[in-house]
């Protein structure tokens, strides 16, 4: 090809001893390959014929294009050799109608009339390779194969991979039949043919992210990344950089270049959870990626392109916020195109039996048993306040389950009480505080920290902040934080 040796792609065995090409390995490892070759010149097509008759691969050879179509049209095929110059048509252009209607096909273009110039134009418009005839190099044609047979598992395995997720995703994991939750499931399947940014409302453990997740997964993304970013538990410093990415030495500690979260996300989803607990200055960056579609890696002095849809979710009142210059106004209606509020535990009583069902037999399946509940339990279960919403509920099940040693739960089994924290007293309310916010917030922290045991996930969680936002508030109060290692 143009007096370039052929760079062996990964997966090819070469022996090192003899350099010879172990084609009966390879071409036993791969499944059976169907190829078409579309070729005026009825000796290419027995050329291929004879070379990879003996590995089990079929060779169907078509004379036009109009022939070659009707096949395309009536069978499946791993690999097309399409020649550019055809009685009925030119090839450059048949390859593109190929791929307009059958994308993940590849296609080598073969022309006597070659040039670098144009090997660069059928590549750009999506073929495989390119290869000049006469092809006399036999191992040429076989490698051209095992390449498109290696791209065709790829891709097998990466759709396979996704359909999985989609299934574990997919809108048909939420559960509930309460209004609430039924205008939500309708709003996400009208958002199923398109890209508006996304904003999630609702407490702690409410589902924002799995509800993300499934917006992504009933979208036109569906086969794209899937970026989840917490920016509450994202120190302050590096909240900028693990967003947008950095170059080599823009800083002390960048020894390497970082593309960031939206760059890793591109043609994808990123979702932006406990968006609230971004700093203001980080905040106008956000808002330029949202409104130019690129962004700008720390320490570099032009812009990259991004594709990336955003769907962002927080507990906390962005709208308040905006009033009180927390957070940026114009970021707030950026970000609040589709609004979907996901309604505590408590405001959907008519979910906690469906929810709790669900559980029972997703855990059961794990351990290859069947549970039930006793109907006093659900009475149980429904009564409850759940303050800590579905995850909670998804805990307490999960905890009945690995402690009880019979199938139907009663509610001794269930933990539905919180007991005081061990080795922590909570401390005493004072009965005169000082009339002032820091006083008010101080105590809260404290309280905080005392019933969560000294958890700071936990104690973040209780006070509807991020976790990064609570360490900053015990410092400027003076409160030593609990050692990390018992988080």
């Amino acid at each position: 090809m143009f007096g370039r040796k052929a760079a062996w792609p990964a997966g090819i065995n070469r022996n090192i001893f003899t350099g010879k090409i172990e084609w009966d390995i390879i071409f036993a490892m791969m499944e059976y390959v169907n190829i078409l070759v579309v070729d005026d010149d009825a000796e290419v097509g027995k050329i291929f014929k004879l070379v990879l008759k003996k590995e089990g691969v079929r060779v169907v050879w078509a004379g036009t294009w109009e022939e070659g179509n009707e096949l395309l049209n009536r069978e499946a095929f791993d690999l097309v050799f399409l020649d550019l110059y055809l009685p009925d048509g030119n090839g450059m252009e048949l390859m593109r109608k190929v791929k307009q209607k059958l994308p993940d096909l590849p296609v080598v273009i073969m022309t006597g009339r070659g040039s670098v110039a144009l090997a660069v134009e059928a590549m750009k418009g999506g073929a495989l390779d390119f290869l000049l005839k006469p092809i006399s190099n036999q191992d040429l044609i076989k490698l051209t194969v095992a390449r498109a047979a290696q791209q065709k598992k790829i891709l097998a395995e990466n759709l396979g991979l996704k359909q999985e997720l989609g299934a574990q995703y997919g809108l048909d994991r939420l559960v509930g039949k309460s209004e609430k939750m039924q205008k939500i499931f309708r709003i996400v399947r009208q958002l199923s043919e398109n890209e508006s940014t996304v904003l999630i409302l609702g407490e702690s453990g409410t589902g924002k992210e799995m509800l993300a997740r499934a917006v992504h997964f009933n979208s036109p993304r569906r086969l794209k990344k899937f970026v989840p970013v917490d920016c509450g538990s994202l120190p302050e410093t590096l909240i900028e950089s693990e967003l947008f990415g950095h170059l080599k030495g823009a800083f002390t500690d960048a020894y390497r270049e970082v593309k960031g979260l939206f760059r890793e996300a591109d043609a994808g989803t990123i979702f932006l959870d406990e968006i609230g607990e971004l700093p203001l200055r980080v905040q106008s960056k956000l808002l330029r990626a949202l409104q130019e579609r690129e962004v700008r890696p720390i320490g570099s002095e032009t812009a990259v392109s991004v594709d990336v849809r955003v769907i962002a979710a927080t507990k906390r009142d962005l709208a308040a916020m905006a009033a009180r210059k927390e957070f940026r106004e114009d970021l707030f209606y950026r970000l609040n195109v589709v609004r979907l509020e996901l309604p505590p535990l408590r405001e959907k009583p008519e979910d906690i039996p469906l929810l709790a069902r669900h559980f029972l037999e997703e855990y059961g399946r794990k351990l290859g048993k069947n549970f039930s509940f006793a109907p006093e339990t659900l009475s149980a279960l429904a009564h409850h306040p759940w303050p800590g919403n579905v995850r909670e509920l998804q805990n307490c099940v999960e905890q009945a389950l690995a402690l009880c040693d019979h199938s139907e739960l009663k509610p001794a089994d269930l933990d539905l009480g919180r007991a005081p924290a061990a080795g922590l007293a909570a401390p005493a309310v004072a009965e005169e505080v000082p009339l002032s916010f820091e006083a008010y917030e101080k105590l809260a922290l404290e309280r905080a920290l005392s019933a969560s045991g000294g958890k700071i996930p936990e104690a973040a969680r209780m006070l509807n902040v991020g976790q990064s936002t609570l360490y900053r508030k015990l410092k400027a109060h003076g409160i030593k934080a609990p050692d990390s290692g018992k988080n």
